[in-house]
């Protein structure tokens, strides 16, 4: 398979025309046809039913859609890296996370990007997820690493990373603390942590009022640190993220009936260059593998 053949595929794929596609692609249309027929000998069916003027998406086409858009563009990626890492290219990166995004997840990539990149300067910055949206939009970041679904535009390429359940914290010597699992009963008479800067904040505290727990005798932070410090120090427990780290002094447990949910996506600039750090970035998180603790 070579890379004329796929990106002719695309450009057939996306304006359902051969003559369009030829056009777009600058070759005849016999060269471009003929590089078609010899891809679909090579995947062993059609990729498109010819019925003039149109070209229609077969259900095999339909299944190397998403295949082969993925392979063209890690290929064009791989050759602006490589270009960028021989004219010795570093420069700077910007992110943008939102508060709950941990910054701990993502830091065997950074470093494996700054291996890559002799000289290259990182800055993370800490934004709610619509402020994180709008850096990215404006161009003051790259990417944006955000929770919640604020990120729906056209002007935006969103990528699910991966999607985690919540779990109870609680101070090591907590007389819940031992326990394998607790229920909404269990929690019913503790003073809870409300985490204020968490997207998910809204939800959490409905479920807590069907709870019963009553939201008034609530303490509450504005930070995952702040949360922690106040856990561990015997004041309050709270309901945090799977994939925030657990400090020393805390523990976590499942909670049984809590069904909320929360995704973390890669954003960036649909249609707009980017840098080969940033692109090199988002191809590693999009194929990373995440933890099953951050999946679970």
């Amino acid at each position: 398979m070579e890379m004329y053949q796929v990106r002719y595929f695309l450009s057939v794929a996306r304006t359902l025309n051969f003559t369009r596609a030829a056009e777009e692609c600058d070759v005849a249309q016999p060269s471009l046809s003929r590089a078609i027929k010899q891809l679909e000998a090579e995947l062993g069916g059609e990729l498109f039913r010819r019925e003039r003027p149109q070209a229609i998406l077969t259900e095999l086409g339909h299944k190397m859609l998403p295949i082969l858009t993925r392979c063209y563009e890690s290929a064009r990626n791989a050759r602006a890296v490589a270009v960028a890492v021989r004219k010795g290219e570093a420069g700077a990166l910007t992110l943008a996370l939102s508060p709950t995004v941990g910054l701990a997840l993502f830091l065997p990539r950074l470093n494996e990007l700054r291996r890559l990149f002799d000289g290259l300067a990182i800055a993370i910055r800490r934004a709610s997820a619509s402020e994180a949206v709008e850096s990215v939009k404006s161009g003051s970041a790259e990417l944006a690493l955000a929770a919640g679904n604020e990120a729906q535009a056209p002007s935006l390429e969103r990528h699910p990373l991966f999607s985690e359940g919540f779990h109870l914290m609680c101070n090591r010597m907590h007389k819940l603390a031992n326990r394998a699992s607790v229920s909404a009963e269990d929690m019913g008479q503790e003073r809870f942590v409300l985490p204020r800067h968490a997207e998910h904040c809204e939800q959490l505290s409905g479920w807590l009022r069907e709870a019963k727990v009553p939201l008034e005798s609530c303490h509450e932070a504005y930070s995952d640190a702040d949360m922690e410090e106040l856990v561990a120090s015997g004041i309050g427990v709270a309901i945090a993220p799977v994939s925030l780290p657990i400090r020393n002094g805390l523990v976590a447990m499942p909670i049984r009936g809590f069904d909320l949910r929360r995704s973390v996506f890669l954003l960036g600039a649909a249609g707009r260059p980017r840098s080969a750090p940033a692109t090199m970035l988002m191809n590693m998180l999009r194929a990373t593998n995440w933890p099953l603790a951050a999946t679970n």
